[in-house]
């Protein structure tokens, strides 16, 4: 029988902190600012959209302690057991000398209002110590999560580069201090599941996906939570009442990465930033692609397992996932089955998931040698932005014509959903220009796209036939070819 504890225990900056309760709804942004006065992190947009409330977490991933930046605005309190949680206060003492992030900053100007600077300097922060000396495009990955409206971003990008010219990350608190805090959550990291309060302020961090598998089937109306990313919308925009609330973010069986036999195996806890290594050493041609999920600090939360079980029509990984012919793994109890990704979507906001049934791991397929694949993202906003199209192609050409053909869109239905008419139109074609236009009418089979604040129907139509075009001139090397002329 799994211990049970009721209490959750994390550092905060340098302080043990231990709460008999809290709301299982309460914001880490919320917990800091009202119920510590901690008011260097700020509220821009509690949507995870701005990165105003920018603070880094440390977690022990495999042993190892790896501090990444997070949206606290939707962050809830719940999921942060045995974590360090690092506020911008942290940085510098009250009379000591700024931190180097903060006086590159201060001395390349790149504080103006000021209400963004505490986020994005925790952001470069996080970067910092991984990357001591940035190049530009790490810099703006880094703060693709941040907006700023004073300084254009140049001397942001100007202070990132010269952090080290401040001091060295050898000698930052949180290096050199890295085995004690490291050691100081190995003994909180118990084995236990905790639980905490009642009714819809139930909190519950399974202690492993077996604990979770019987927690879950107990409580089938519970809210599974995993990086928050939409769920903390629920929340903070739609002030829906979820409890319980069943966190499982740091159940630690569900993030693990297996290189298969012909497949990649991902547990449904692993987040964008922790499968980006292994998904773009498969599959190269989604290091675009997967760059432009979010912002870093979406990246660092959401879940690739989450992202799927949640349904939206428009969510970021089914698209390329279903083109690869990925499946997914379903468990209640102890029972298991397998689904086809393209089959788990049935209507918009339904699943072929029953109640107390978790996704537990994504099983993608190896890319057959030979055959074409590319995934595209069409967004008002090129970094940290929804998806008003997203496809994916995949194609087989042999002796010139198309042998096989799997495309999948986001945004265009319903749900994610494959182009089969599409498909139908090219399957058996010569791989042509030709037949690539003889192949669109058939989107207007396959989809009736809707109008809303992301595209109209007309536009959503017309970048889903154009992006088969373009998938065709550049699996052709025709793109090339026309850029070569027009140069």
């Amino acid at each position: 029988m799994t211990e049970i504890r009721t209490q959750l225990r994390f550092i905060l900056n340098d302080r043990d902190v231990v709460l008999d309760e809290i709301s299982a709804t309460r914001t880490l942004l919320d917990y800091l600012r009202l119920d510590r006065r901690m008011t260097g992190s700020k509220e821009g947009c509690a949507e995870g959209d701005c990165g105003a409330c920018t603070v880094l977490v440390g977690r022990l991933r495999g042993g190892e302690l790896r501090y990444e930046s997070i949206n606290a605005c939707i962050c809830f309190v719940g999921s942060l057991d045995a974590t360090h949680i690092v506020t911008v206060e942290h940085l510098s003492g009250a009379s000591g000398p700024l931190h180097p992030v903060q006086q590159a900053v201060v001395d390349h100007h790149g504080s103006q209002c000021g209400f963004c600077t505490p986020g994005i300097v925790m952001s470069l922060y996080g970067m910092w110590m991984q990357t001591p000396d940035p190049s530009v495009n790490d810099i703006e990955v880094a703060l693709q999560g941040n907006l700023c409206r004073c300084t254009g971003y140049a001397p942001i990008v100007k202070a990132g580069r010269s952090i080290s010219a401040y001091g060295k990350v050898v000698a930052d608190p949180l290096v050199a201090e890295r085995q004690s805090i490291t050691a100081r959550l190995a003994a909180l990291r118990d084995g236990r599941r905790i639980e905490l309060g009642t009714g819809k302020d139930r909190i519950i961090v399974p202690a492993s996906a077996d604990d979770l598998a019987e927690v879950y089937a107990a409580n089938p109306t519970g809210t599974l939570v995993a990086g928050a990313t939409d769920v903390g919308l629920w929340v903070t925009k739609f002030m829906r009442d979820i409890g319980p609330m069943i966190y499982i973010a740091d159940v630690a069986d569900l993030h693990g990465i297996a290189e298969l036999e012909g497949a990649l195996r991902i547990g449904a806890a692993v987040t964008y930033s922790e499968a980006q290594a292994a998904i773009v050493a498969r599959y190269p041609q989604l290091k675009e692609f997967w760059s432009r999920i979010g912002g870093q600090q979406v990246r660092n939360a959401g879940t690739i397992g989450a992202n799927i079980a949640n349904g939206s029509p428009i969510g970021d990984t089914p698209p390329p996932l279903i083109a690869l012919g990925a499946s997914i793994v379903l468990r209640k109890g102890d029972t298991r089955r397998e689904v086809r990704l393209e089959d788990f979507f049935i209507a918009y906001g339904k699943q072929d998931r029953q109640p107390g049934e978790f996704v537990e791991s994504v099983i993608v397929p190896a890319l057959p040698e030979g055959e074409q694949f590319a995934a595209y993202k069409i967004s008002k906003r090129r970094d940290e932005d929804i998806s008003s199209v997203c496809a994916a192609f995949r194609v087989k050409v042999e002796d010139g014509k198309v042998a096989s053909a799997t495309i999948a869109y986001g945004g265009m239905a319903a749900t994610p959903k494959r182009a089969r008419a599409v498909e139908a139109a090219l399957i058996g074609k010569p791989w042509t220009s030709a037949t690539v236009e003889a192949a669109l009418p058939a989107y207007e089979v396959d989809y009736q796209p809707l109008t809303d604040m992301r595209a109209s129907a007309e536009y959503r139509l017309l970048v889903a036939q154009n992006l088969l075009r373009r998938f065709f001139l550049e699996t052709t090397g025709a793109a090339e070819r026309l850029t070569r002329e027009v140069a």
